[in-house]
């Protein structure tokens, strides 16, 4: 077996969506230099929650965001529109955002089964609260109850880009998540699912100190990284 790949993680705390978007256009052009260079390509974990923002992908339909510009203000909620794939989401406090800037070839995976990757992680560290996760064909993320239409929730998002198999943004797990604020968007494009959280599921707050270990942990089993800060 080769020897794990050195993975540098980094904890962002609290946020700005803006202020952590320039960081991994930073890691993300270094990653894209070196590989131009054929030098290393250092792989980094951001982890991070964000203020109330919403963000709309690439080929996503601002129609799918229910209010408007006076609206977002009002209630002081962030908007961007930005360069990965998917529809609309939200991201706010008590939610887990990871942006994985891995080169892809190191890791020896191809795009897809890069974000078969992302899900797995998270299908992982949705076992240790005793939730069985799984996919839904043509829906990006990660669902509860997947095989039963009229009960499917998303508790993840997934979206990505990846250029020159550098990969950036990422995935957002639900864990003390506000979802109040999933109302005021048709997530991801979707209009017959739900959304939920770990808290929502498990009816009591979670730690996400706890889940951030157990993402690390699955981060390491699932790409063979050894993590360090």
């Amino acid at each position: 077996m080769e020897p794990p790949i050195e993975t540098r993680w980094n904890d962002l705390g609290l946020i700005d969506y803006k202020k952590a978007w320039d960081q991994q256009l930073n890691l993300f052009q270094a990653a894209l230099e070196a590989k131009e260079q054929g030098t290393v390509v250092n792989n980094n974990l951001l982890l991070c929650e964000h203020p109330h923002v919403y963000t709309l992908g690439k080929n996503g339909f601002r129609k799918n965001l229910l209010i408007g510009d006076d609206m977002l203000k009002q209630k002081g909620i962030g908007f961007y529109q930005i360069e990965r794939g998917g529809d609309i989401t939200y991201h706010g406090p008590g939610q887990i955002v990871g942006y994985p800037i891995f080169d892809l070839d190191a890791l020896n995976f191809s795009p897809k089964e890069f974000v078969f990757g992302i899900e797995s992680i998270i299908i992982r560290v949705l076992k240790h609260y005793g939730l069985h996760a799984s996919r839904i064909e043509n829906a990006a993320g990660v669902w509860l109850d997947a095989g039963h239409p009229a009960k499917a929730r998303k508790i993840a998002a997934v979206g990505f880009r990846i250029h020159r198999k550098v990969s950036m943004h990422g995935f957002a797990l639900n864990v003390n998540t506000d979802m109040d604020y999933f109302k005021l968007i048709v997530p991801c494009g979707i209009t017959d699912k739900g959304v939920t959280s770990l808290r929502k599921e498990l009816g009591k707050a979670i730690d996400p100190e706890e889940v951030k270990e157990y993402i690390l942990q699955e981060f390491e089993t699932i790409f063979n990284l050894k993590m360090s800060r």
